[in-house]
């Protein structure tokens, strides 16, 4: 690596960092710079699970420890056995998946999310309802395929349990959040030693991304995840995010 390649791994990284820990998809970052540094996808998407690893941890690290907090972490337990669960199924079949298929199948996803935000946007911005039902069977098989995904390929996992929390698990915005941090935590586990055991990471580069990604996240959650607007705040994030996910998805498609 030379000092461009370090800058741009740190740079992404730290982005990569605050837009995991406010919303997801970050990874759309870090996975385009490794791959522009030399690494083949295969081995970028290895790589990239040291930066998730470490922005996950300090974002947990960083919260507030309000009784509020200490709630809603202990309510994301029941969500790590699914999600534990399909992470290892997702990692162990990492190279079997069709991955453009399986992006054209969340880039659906992302529309239909995009238009509930544009066109619904009070179905987002909710107060935490306590009496929903959280555990149902609903949730399990929902958090399983999250979890599926995650082990697979990490981009965007983020927007999948927000949107799952809120949408199912009526959590609000800014409390699903701190529910995703510890489930995204806890489902990068699993994931991390399969990858590891692989052999397929790159130390140097994973370990200047994983810098700067633990910086962005702790800034995420320090001065952004509990800010008073925090709720629209994700929202519009979210709704950037999702955007630029969807054309890049679709539009290599169109331009051909």
């Amino acid at each position: 690596m030379d000092y461009i390649d370090i800058t741009l791994l740190v740079v992404s990284g730290f982005m990569a960092g605050v837009i995991n820990t406010v919303a997801g998809n970050g990874s759309a970052i870090t996975l385009t710079v490794l791959m522009a540094t030399g690494l083949d996808a295969t081995v970028a998407n290895a790589t990239n699970r040291i930066g998730v690893f470490a922005q996950t941890l300090t974002a947990v690290l960083s919260l507030n420890k309000s009784n509020r907090t200490k709630k809603l972490t202990k309510d994301s337990v029941w969500f790590y056995w699914p999600t534990i669960l399909g992470s290892i199924v997702g990692a162990l079949l990492a190279s079997d998946f069709d991955e453009e298929k399986l992006k054209m199948v969340i880039g659906f996803f992302m529309i239909i999310l995009l238009i509930t935000m544009l066109l619904k946007p009070k179905r987002w911005l909710i107060n935490t309802d306590s009496s929903k039902k959280k555990k149902t069977p609903l949730n399990f098989i929902i958090f399983f395929v999250i979890g599926v995904y995650g082990g697979f390929i990490q981009m965007g996992i983020g927007i999948m349990i927000l949107s799952s929390l809120v949408l199912l698990a009526h959590y609000s915005l800014r409390d699903a959040n701190i529910i995703k941090l510890w489930v995204a935590f806890i489902m990068i586990l699993p994931a991390f030693l399969i990858f590891i055991l692989s052999g397929k990471i790159e130390w140097m580069p994973g370990l200047v991304l994983a810098a700067g990604a633990a910086l962005g996240a702790r800034f995420g959650a320090k001065y952004v995840l509990y800010h008073p607007k925090a709720n629209t705040i994700i929202r519009y994030v979210l709704i950037a995010i999702i955007s630029v996910a969807v054309f890049r998805i679709f539009y290599p498609m169109l331009a051909n």
